[in-house]
């Protein structure tokens, strides 16, 4: 043991020494490749050590993407919505969907600053928009308060401006007093359901409209109370971009944009579209008025068109009949309800009126089919026709119910009318045009028949009277009995200009004569 004890001393200081040594030596640093040492230790660290990304809290933190660019750019309707919501804007805007439609144009845009207003123009307009086959964007510019919110809702895509808001939409009446429970009950169950029905793609869009609309429904999302009850919602633009949920979606809106040209840069990138803006007019002012009164400017027209018939030659009678029907036909044109198919139609029948009157009269025919494209024209004008193209619109008979009832109504006012002005206004224009006429040729010209203008009995023919023939009687026209000139028709065959007349029946407005 002694005489190996050395050996094994040596043996355990060796061991220590290298035990020692091999942590100084497995820690040094090759200086010829440091960078590939210490990438390989980052690399196998990266699962525990690398940073989580930033949580996106708004639309701007999303990244976005451009659509493809249609050959020629993508064409954008913008349609200005300022204002209090009248008939106007629904006008303009009805009219530019409709012109969109036609056109295969691929964008509607809304310039929405508005502070509210009428309900039943808000409904009208948030229906056209549902016609549109293309994008719908609305870019709230200042504001979108009450009715401009349920607009903004009925479109695809929401922006704001950076001062931007939307809300307040509690429906109130039009002197600004708040509804009876029962009727704002019924009232905001149809709006939530219009809005359900338009928002269905958009996971908070209803729920964010109710807290507009109803003071006490309070609204929650992500443990985040976005609005008390007690109290509106309205949102700022910064607000309408917050971001909620998983995946996250936007609150209301999908940016913030400093102007019209801004927006479009983003959504579609720049120089990618064409824009065509439209402006409220006298022309929309204008049709607020008259489509109100349509009724009363068809019977006015129709009114003097029938004392222009019964009148000899064309004068001021017949002038003012077609224009104030024409009025019916722009009124229309410029509310974007008829284009111009209506508007040819009415002059096709105005022309076949004026052969029946100064070429054929008496025959009916030519009378007849005009009166018929006068009428169908006016129907035709009335109507609300969406052309091909437009999403979701068939066209049935029922798109005719009201623009018929508005020409019944015009021509029972018209019948109205001229039997009073018949009966209490014995020196009316429109008595003397069917009752008297004038000097003819030196000759008295009674153009009545049963009743002369000063009753004198003796001066109406009688039966068994003869005379002649001055007009074609086919089976209308006229005859000179005594020196005056009356209208007369014929019921069975027809008379030709000259034959000798005989006065079979004497009627109030006219006489029924045969041919001896």
């Amino acid at each position: 043991m002694n005489r190996h004890y050395p050996w094994f001393a040596l043996l355990g200081v060796l061991l220590i020494a290298l035990s020692l040594a091999m942590p100084a030596s497995g820690s040094r640093v090759d200086p010829n490749a440091p960078a590939v040492e210490k990438s390989a230790a980052n690399k196998d660290a990266a699962p525990d050590e690398a940073a989580p990304a930033p949580e996106a809290k708004t639309v701007a933190d999303l990244p976005r993407e451009i659509p493809e660019t249609p050959e020629g750019g993508w064409d954008v309707y913008v349609v200005p919505i300022k204002d209090a919501i009248t008939p106007p804007q629904l006008y303009i805007l009805r009219r530019a969907l409709k012109e969109a439609i036609a056109n295969d144009v691929e964008v509607i845009l809304l310039d929405m600053d508005t502070p509210g207003g009428r309900l039943d123009v808000t409904l009208e307009m948030m229906e056209a928009l549902k016609y549109f086959e293309g994008t719908t964007m609305t870019f709230v510019d200042d504001e979108a308060i009450s009715a401009g919110s349920y607009i903004s809702i009925a479109t695809e895509d929401i922006w704001f401006a950076p001062g931007g808001v939307m809300g307040a939409a509690a429906v109130i009446t039009g002197q600004g007093q708040d509804l009876n429970e029962t009727l704002k009950s019924k009232i905001d169950s149809y709006l939530r359901a219009r809005v359900r029905a338009f928002s269905k793609e958009y996971r908070y869009r209803a729920d964010v409209q109710r807290a507009m609309m109803d003071i006490d429904y309070r609204l929650e999302i992500d443990g985040k109370v976005i609005k008390e009850e007690g109290e509106l919602l309205t949102v700022t633009a910064d607000e309408a971009v917050e971001l909620f949920g998983a995946p996250p979606q936007p609150l209301l809106a999908q940016g913030i944009a400093t102007d019209i040209d801004d927006l479009l840069t983003q959504k579609f990138g720049d120089g990618n579209y064409n824009v065509r803006t439209f402006e409220v007019t006298w022309s929309e002012e204008f049709a607020k008025w008259f489509t109100t009164i349509s009724p009363f400017l068809i019977s006015a027209g129709v009114l003097l068109l029938i004392m222009e018939i019964k009148t000899p030659g064309f004068g001021v009678f017949g002038v003012g009949g077609i224009t104030l029907l024409l009025l019916v036909f722009a009124s229309q044109y410029f509310a974007g309800m008829a284009g111009n198919e209506p508007m040819l139609l009415f002059l096709i029948g105005i022309v076949l009126l004026g052969v029946e009157i100064f070429f054929v009269p008496g025959t009916l025919v030519a009378g007849m089919i005009g009166g018929a494209c006068v009428l169908s024209s006016l129907i035709w004008a009335l109507a609300d026709i969406w052309p091909e193209g437009a999403k979701d619109y068939q066209l049935d008979a029922a798109v005719f119910y009201e623009p018929i009832g508005q020409v019944i109504l015009g021509l029972g006012i018209a019948f109205l009318g001229a039997l009073a002005m018949i009966k209490y206004l014995p020196e009316s224009p429109l008595k003397r045009a069917i009752v008297l006429g004038t000097e003819v040729s030196g000759r008295s010209v009674d153009h009545g028949g049963g009743r002369s203008i000063d009753g004198v009995a003796s001066n109406v023919p009688q039966p068994g009277d003869r005379g002649v023939a001055t007009t074609d009687l086919h089976p209308g026209g006229q005859v000179e009995i005594n020196g005056k000139r009356y209208q007369a028709s014929v019921l069975i065959g027809s008379i030709e200009t000259g034959d000798e007349v005989e006065v079979v029946e004497a009627r109030d407005f006219s006489l029924v004569v045969r041919a001896v």
